[in-house]
């Protein structure tokens, strides 16, 4: 009888464990989903409008490079940028480390 006891109480076990792999599955779906919302599609996001502001580029518009640098556009090429920190000080640098509009870090 014993024995029986015993191996009854196993196969519950057994079939609990199944619904524990079914709620494991269900756990790691909405931890991704979670990420997806939190950190994936703001980053995209902020992506974009990087993106969008670079390709909008004109002459006289102000920025600040990825490496601190404040200056004016003079002219924009394909893949670079001339920038004007100074009276008669140019840089050329690339497109790709133009970050941001000064006066976007004054609302922030």
């Amino acid at each position: 009888m014993t024995f029986n006891t015993i191996m009854l109480q196993g196969g519950d076990a057994s079939q609990q464990g199944g619904g524990g792999n079914f709620s494991f599955i269900i756990m790691m779906v909405l931890i991704f989903v979670v990420m997806y919302f939190f950190m994936i599609r703001p980053q995209q996001k902020r992506q974009k409008e990087l993106n969008k502001f670079r390709n909008s580029l004109e002459n006289g518009t102000k920025v600040v490079t990825a490496g601190g640098i404040y200056g004016t556009v003079k002219e924009v090429n394909e893949d670079t940028v001339l920038i004007e920190v100074d009276n008669g000080v140019k840089l050329r640098i690339a497109k790709s480390m133009v970050m941001r509009d000064p006066a976007d870090m004054v609302q922030r």
